[in-house]
């Protein structure tokens, strides 16, 4: 419970925890943020670490000269980290998903996987882009794919296109958008908002699975 306390702690308090982190340890967090981000999307077992909303703050710190973050650099790092993560988890998926999921029940849950397939079924491949905007599903979806909903050949040109959406997408918005002044003076609801909208799909299927089931 303490470490659920901490970890909403933190993200409701991200640009200032992004701030520190920034100030006591340099360049070096860009790899922080490309570990972060690959652990996020490659890693079946983090799929409650930060997404759209640390994008939207890093978009938002590399808008102050004063950071001097440099926005390409993390657009590149960011999106370099998402990609290589979505095929990582693909392929653990496709070699190893059946006995991962029977062995470790608890930490990849069925619940998940449900809903994920729910996404493939109405949506096909559309939803390794759809999912890209979407928390634990964005995390679940390449696994599921790589268990046998697509064949590469078709994921890894979703997968690019997913990329280059989310981060063109969630990063520029931080950048433009992160230093008004109403903005900053909430980011705490900014962050909650963006997490609210990033889960609606998730939510929305979820009803609508309970309705029809």
């Amino acid at each position: 419970m303490e470490l659920l306390k901490q970890a909403i702690e933190f993200v409701l308090h991200l640009q200032d925890h992004l701030n520190q982190l920034l100030h006591d340890y340099g360049s070096w967090f860009y790899a922080m943020l490309f570990a972060v981000i690959f652990c996020e999307t490659g890693l079946v077992v983090t799929p409650f670490l930060p997404g759209d909303s640390l994008l939207f703050a890093v978009g938002a710190l590399a808008a102050d000269p004063a950071s001097g973050l440099n926005l390409v650099s993390c657009a590149a790092i960011i999106a370099a980290a998402a990609f290589i993560g979505d095929n990582l988890n693909y392929w653990v998926g496709k070699q190893v998903g059946t006995q991962l999921v029977k062995r470790f029940p608890r930490l990849i849950q069925q619940k998940h996987l449900d809903r994920t397939h729910a996404f493939f079924d109405r949506y096909g491949g559309k939803t390794i882009l759809m999912a890209r905007f979407v928390p634990i599903v964005r995390t679940f979806t390449p696994f599921v794919a790589g268990m046998g909903a697509m064949p590469y050949s078709r994921f890894i040109g979703y997968s690019a296109a997913a990329t280059a959406l989310w981060v063109g997408l969630v990063l520029p918005a931080g950048y433009f958008f992160g230093g008004i002044p109403i903005i900053k003076r909430h980011f705490e609801l900014v962050v909650i908002g963006i997490i609210v909208v990033s889960c609606l799909p998730m939510a929305i299927e979820y009803l609508r699975s309970r309705r029809t089931g």
